[in-house]
């Protein structure tokens, strides 16, 4: 368990590709002194995000060549290692997520000792009214349930990409192994569920509007498919039939 932890840094990290025009909206919406620091993490934008970011006064981080947002995650999550911050969340640059909301799961892992506080779309009970289309809704449901009954958690929505983390748990989550694409956020909850991190959820609504980034129906087909392979290479490792290092954790 953590102990609590006095004058903590905290970092915001966001993932952005394209966002220039919703971008001083996102940070608007942030609560002021919410973060010591914003890392915004250009996955080589095609737009004027860089410049909008600069002038919003953020810290910009910039891929030379897109690697997806797994991989954007994981640039921004090593330099809050690197500078020894002590928690970090992640606000979407889309603005999908509400960004008022990020003190919130920030006090989880500063104030309760959390290692990872993830947010659910399940609980309110609006998340169809709100947009999220069938084929997306129906697929969560499944596999969330499997990942419980593989992983031994008890989540309501494993697929959830509003996140917050301790990072002394990233430290020891070996974030090369981990997915470049939009699986990295099931790929990390899944490492700390074999790491039987303490981990809360947090309800919030989400949105479904023209301004934010949405996953297409191919994608979320070919999404689905890697989360049902990563289950399956797990319990392949499980059983011994082919050991994988991601599955690995040290004593």
């Amino acid at each position: 368990m953590n102990n609590k932890i006095e004058n903590p840094k905290v970092a915001i990290v966001m993932t952005a590709f394209n966002v220039s025009a919703v971008l001083p909206k996102t940070i608007e919406e942030l609560p002021r002194g919410c973060a010591d620091e914003i890392f915004l993490v250009d996955d080589c934008s095609e737009d004027n995000t860089v410049e909008v970011a600069k002038e919003l006064g953020l810290t910009v981080l910039s891929h030379k060549t897109n690697r997806g947002y797994g991989g954007a995650q994981k640039t921004g999550y090593l330099e809050c290692i690197r500078q020894d911050f002590d928690a970090v969340v992640l606000v979407h640059g889309d603005n999908q997520y509400d960004p008022s909301q990020a003190p919130l799961f920030v006090s989880k892992i500063l104030n309760e000792n959390y290692d990872v506080v993830t947010g659910t779309r399940m609980i309110m009970g609006d998340v169809l009214s709100n947009g999220m289309p069938l084929w997306k809704y129906l697929p969560n449901r499944f596999l969330t349930a499997l990942e419980n009954m593989t992983f031994g958690t008890e989540l309501s929505d494993f697929h959830n990409g509003y996140r917050a983390y301790s990072v002394n748990f990233l430290k020891k989550v070996p974030l090369e192994l981990l997915s470049e694409q939009f699986d990295f956020d099931t790929d990390i909850i899944i490492q700390a569920a074999i790491r039987r991190a303490k981990i809360a959820e947090i309800p919030h609504t989400t949105r479904y509007n023209d301004e934010n980034s949405q996953m297409p129906f191919l994608k979320g087909v070919v999404y689905g498919l890697s989360i049902l392979s990563t289950v399956a290479k797990y319990l392949l490792h499980k059983i011994g039939l082919r050991k994988r290092e991601m599955f690995n954790v040290s004593k």
